[in-house]
C-alpha cells in the first residue's frame, strides 16, 4: 500500500453559518485547509490544517516541501515520513508550527482504517471516554465569563476555563467572581495568556490557590523557563505550559528538565501531529507528569486529539473550546459530549466522524491535486 495522491481544498468560512449566538460575526474566522491521502488501495486519509495567516501558505508548503515526501511512500513508514520532515523543516523550510502535523493525522487514519480499527484502539487503547472542560474565548466584559460558566454549568459541564484579558487585577476580580457565581464544587482553570512578571504570576496564584482552582497555564510566553521554574517553586497549584513550545518533544524535554511545568500540554496540530504528541505523552508519563491535551481551534482535529487521550494514561480532560459553533466548520455534526459533561470517542475505524463535504465544494477557494 502506497500514497497514490494528494489533494487539498482551500476552504473559507461562510461567517452567516453563526449568526445565530454572535449576529453574524465568529469569534474565529480563519480559514480551513482539507487534506486527503489516497493510497493505490483506495483506502483515505483525512485531516485539515489552519489556514490563519493564508490558506496559500499552507496550501503551499503542503504540495511544494511536503506532498514530494509522501507521494509513493507506505503510509506505514510514519516514523521514517516524521523525521524527515524534520530534516526539511532545518535546512529548507520552517514550517509553521501546525504543520506537517496534518499530514502525520491523515497517515494514521490511513493504517487505522486498513486495519479495520478505530484509531484509538489501533494506537493502544486506555479508556473510551473522557470529561470535559469548557474552554472559552477572550471576553469584553467580566459578566461575559460568569454567563458562560454558568450555561455550560447548566449543560452538565462540570468545569471552564477561563482566558482572562488582563492587567492581572482585572484577571483576578474574574477568577473571584467566577468561584462565587458556579459555586465550590465546579472545576475552573485559568489561562490568561499573559505576559505577567514572576511577582506577578506568584500573586495570582496564590489567589487561584485559595480559590481552589485546577491548574493556571500560560502567565508567561513558553520560553520563559527561569520564570516558569521560579513560579513552580513558590506555588502548589499546578502550572501547566508548553502549548506553543517549538521543537517537539525535544523543545519540552528542556521544560520538564528544568522543572518549568507540572503539566505539559501538547496536540496533533500544533506538536506536529499523533506522532509527535504520542512523544510528548510518554516524555511526560516517564517523569510523572499529566499531558493534557490542547485544543486544536477544529473540531475534526479535536476528534483525534480525544483518540490520542484515548490511548495515553496521563490525560485527566479533554479541552472543550466553544462556543462549539466557532470551531466546527468543515466537520459534520457535533462533538459526542453527553449531558453529564463526558465525550466518548468514536467506534468507526480510523478518526470515525465525517466532514461536510458538501459545505467544502460550496466554500472551497482554490483545490490542488498531486497523483502519481
Amino acid at each position: 500500500m502506497i500514497i497514490q495522491k494528494i489533494e487539498t481544498w482551500w476552504v473559507r468560512r461562510d461567517k452567516c453559518l453563526f449568526d445565530d449566538k454572535r449576529k453574524g460575526k465568529s469569534a474565529m474566522d480563519w480559514d480551513v485547509l482539507v487534506l486527503k491521502l489516497t493510497t493505490n488501495t483506495g483506502i483515505e486519509g483525512i485531516a485539515t490544517a489552519l489556514a490563519a495567516r493564508s490558506g496559500n501558505v499552507t496550501e503551499a508548503y503542503i504540495m511544494d516541501n511536503i506532498a514530494p515526501v509522501v507521494l509513493g511512500r507506505s503510509p506505514y513508514d510514519r516514523e521514517k515520513i516524521w523525521h524527515e520532515f524534520w530534516n526539511i523543516d532545518r535546512h529548507l523550510t520552517f514550517f509553521p508550527v501546525y504543520l506537517p502535523g496534518p499530514i502525520d493525522v491523515a497517515l494514521w487514519d490511513i493504517c487505522a482504517k486498513a486495519a479495520g480499527l478505530p484509531l484509538y484502539q489501533y494506537l493502544g487503547a486506555y479508556r473510551e471516554q473522557l470529561p470535559v472542560y469548557a474552554s472559552g474565548l477572550f471576553h469584553t466584559t467580566e459578566q461575559e465569563y460568569i454567563d458562560e460558566a454558568l450555561y455550560y454549568q447548566e449543560r452538565g459541564i462540570k468545569c471552564y476555563k477561563v482566558h482572562p484579558p488582563g492587567p492581572i487585577e482585572t484577571d483576578m476580580r474574574i477568577h473571584e467572581n467566577l468561584r462565587k457565581a458556579v459555586g465550590a464544587d465546579f472545576g475552573l482553570m485559568s489561562d490568561p495568556v499573559a505576559e505577567y512578571t514572576l511577582d506577578e504570576a506568584i500573586k495570582v496564584g496564590r489567589q487561584l490557590e485559595r480559590l481552589n482552582y485546577i491548574w493556571l497555564e500560560e502567565p508567561f510566553r513558553d520560553f520563559e523557563l527561569y520564570k516558569y521554574t521560579e513560579l513552580c517553586k513558590a506555588l502548589d497549584l499546578p502550572i501547566a505550559a508548553t502549548e506553543t513550545t517549538r521543537g517537539c518533544h525535544w523543545g519540552v524535554a528542556q521544560v520538564i528538565s528544568q522543572k518549568a511545568a507540572d503539566i505539559v500540554r501538547a496536540d496533533v496540530s500544533w506538536k506536529c501531529g499523533i506522532t509527535g504528541t504520542l512523544k510528548i505523552a510518554h516524555l511526560a508519563e516517564s517523569f510523572g507528569l499529566n499531558c493534557e491535551i490542547h485544543t486544536t481551534t477544529m473540531n475534526y482535529m479535536d476528534v483525534v486529539n480525544l483518540h490520542v487521550s484515548c490511548a495515553i494514561r496521563n490525560c485527566k480532560w479533554f479541552e472543550y473550546f466553544v462556543p462549539e459553533e466557532d470551531f466546527q466548520f468543515p466537520m459534520k455534526g457535533l462533538l459526542p459530549i453527553d449531558g453529564e459533561g463526558n465525550i466518548t470517542v468514536p467506534k468507526a475505524p480510523g478518526v470515525g466522524v465525517e466532514l461536510d463535504w458538501d459545505l467544502i465544494h460550496n466554500n472551497c477557494v482554490s483545490y490542488k491535486v498531486l497523483e502519481l
